[in-house]
């Protein structure tokens, strides 16, 4: 037990190779996830607005070519250009310099013509210089510089503004980009405008709502997807790593079942690696030494058997000697006592040396019941077991032993009712059964009292025959009950000594139906006590 704990402390401090190989694998794919998270965090948007930008240009580009050779009005110009704006989600406004809409692609023309002019005329704030109002003026320079916080709005020499760029990122070209917050609602706006040939002005206006939505849901679906990737990962290395390690796995196990004395395990590996051939040398010293270790146990088992059977013989030994000696004891005192007596001259008249002579009798006939009963309860305890089954008549053996024994019902006035007329047939050891039945009559016409009747039952039942032999009287006290079918356990020690009782009866019964292996028992009834025991009717073709 020792070693097996030391072993299975071992095992606990070893780091198993699949699970290193496993955890390795399993921390290098959550290492690569978190990062490519990371930098999607952080560069992911900026992708985003950087290429949206290239889409404006690009339309730009598109624009000031159709500009140059004068084809902004031609038909397929205007299918390719609202083709690309559609795709982009791009809005569109050019307007020439006496205001008039050269071309116009927006679901809100009057906010594009607000924004071109804003632009045109400069008269959007940035918002890093009222930051910077903010942090050095406090709330009054906020409503000073004409900021009107309820309506999120500001006001420029006059005009009340609802937008504020945020960043510019490119004014040096020929056009401005620009990225504009609405403060009514919080939408962001990437906005490009300038000049457009000699006498027009563009805007360009694509909302970032969208770019920061499909960066957050691009986040989202790559955070499910890596965790599935990063199961899977763990899986498959799980995998790999159980098919690369499995024989020094089975290995390791055959060596600490060997340990143990257990050689059932065996390498079952059929390749050609050092790992197979050590597995099949192991095979064949696990045999030798099984073949080897079982000579011994035989040899150590068969000792053990000639061991138990002297230990079990010793102990019915002394169980015997010790039970005998308890109750011969009184009988041999009193015999001693009333020899003594005779002896000593003590019972001198004839009256008396009769009753002395008598008691000695009886007593001599006491002792020899009760070694004769010892003796028959250890030989079916401790025999050999065998039980001479026949099917026999219990309705005829019960009645010959009623007849038999009908004198010491007459004797002891009591009143014997057996019903049962025709033929039972049942499975047992007539000689047996008839042993047992007559230590459930004696018990009751000893224990017989009130009314002093006895009434023995035979009742089918199915496949079983409940034999019942029921006496008026007392009902056993339920603190005896578990203790009635013990060796020499007597429940009125007085009353059982007055009629001759030596204690082993019920044992007998006991071991008579253990050997049968059929059931016996005992229940009480507000007028008496009734003794049953069961035998087995199947095969009964005839019986009622």
């Amino acid at each position: 037990m020792k070693e097996q704990r030391e072993n299975k402390q071992k095992r606990g401090m070893m780091v198993s190779v699949r699970a290193l190989f496993g955890i390795l694998f399993f921390l290098l794919m959550i290492g690569t996830i978190l990062l490519s998270c990371l930098f999607n965090s952080m560069f992911l948007e900026r992708y985003y607005v950087s290429d949206r930008k290239n889409a404006l240009i690009r339309v730009y580009t598109d624009l000031q070519n159709a500009s140059v050779k004068d084809l902004l009005q031609s038909d397929d110009f205007d299918i390719s250009l609202r083709q690309s704006l559609r795709q982009g989600n791009v809005s569109l406004l050019v307007m020439d310099s006496g205001t008039r809409k050269v071309k116009v692609w927006s679901a809100d023309e009057s906010v594009m013509e607000d924004r071109l002019y804003a632009n045109i005329f400069g008269i959007t704030p940035v918002m890093e210089e009222k930051e910077q109002e903010k942090e050095t003026g406090g709330n009054r320079g906020r409503r000073e510089n004409g900021e009107n916080e309820e309506q999120g709005q500001y006001e420029e020499d006059g005009y009340i503004s609802n937008y504020v760029i945020v960043r510019i990122l490119e004014q040096e070209q020929p056009y401005t980009i620009n990225v504009v917050l609405d403060r009514r609602g919080g939408t962001r706006s990437l906005e490009m405008w300038g000049p457009l040939g000699e006498s027009s002005f563009f805007l360009l206006r694509s909302p970032l709502e969208d770019i920061r939505s499909s960066a957050a849901a691009a986040n989202r679906f790559f955070g499910y997807v890596g965790v599935g990737l990063a199961v899977a990962g763990a899986i498959l290395a799980w995998w790999l790593s159980r098919l690369i390690t499995a024989p020094i796995r089975q290995l390791t196990e055959i060596s600490d079942r060997m340990k143990s004395l257990d050689f059932s395990a065996k390498y079952e590996g059929r390749g050609r690696t050092e790992l197979d051939l050590l597995g099949r040398n192991m095979n064949e010293v696990s045999q030798k030494l099984e073949e080897t270790i079982s000579a011994l146990r035989t040899a150590n088992n068969d000792l053990r058997r000639d061991l138990d059977r002297r230990n079990r013989e010793e102990e019915m030994r002394r169980e015997f000697l010790s039970n005998v000696t308890h109750e011969l004891k009184t009988p041999i005192a009193l015999v001693r006592g009333y020899a003594e007596g005779l002896q000593d001259g003590i019972a001198d008249d004839p009256e008396n040396r009769a009753f002395y002579l008598e008691t000695i009798v009886e007593e001599s006939d006491r002792m020899n019941n009760i070694v004769q009963k010892v003796l028959q309860l250890n030989q079916l305890e401790f025999g050999d077991g065998s039980v001479s089954m026949e099917r026999f008549d219990i309705t005829a053996l019960i009645s010959n032993y009623l007849e038999n024994a009908s004198i010491l019902a007459q004797k002891n006035g009591m009143t014997v009712q057996f019903e049962q007329k025709d033929p039972l047939f049942v499975w047992g050891d007539p000689f047996l059964i008839q042993e047992v039945f007559q230590n459930y009559y004696s018990n009751a016409l000893n224990h017989a009292d009130g009314e002093k009747v006895i009434d023995i039952r035979c009742e089918p039942a199915g496949d079983l025959v409940r034999v019942t032999v029921f006496n008026t009287g007392n009902p056993i006290p339920e603190k005896s009950l578990p203790h009635i079918w013990e060796k020499f356990y007597k429940v009125d020690k007085a009353r059982t000594r007055a009629y001759g009782g030596s204690g082993v009866g019920l044992s007998i019964v006991k071991a008579i139906m253990d050997l049968h292996h059929r059931d016996y028992g005992v229940e009480n009834y507000e007028n008496g006590v009734a003794f049953w025991f069961e035998l087995d009717r199947s095969g009964d073709k005839g019986s009622s």
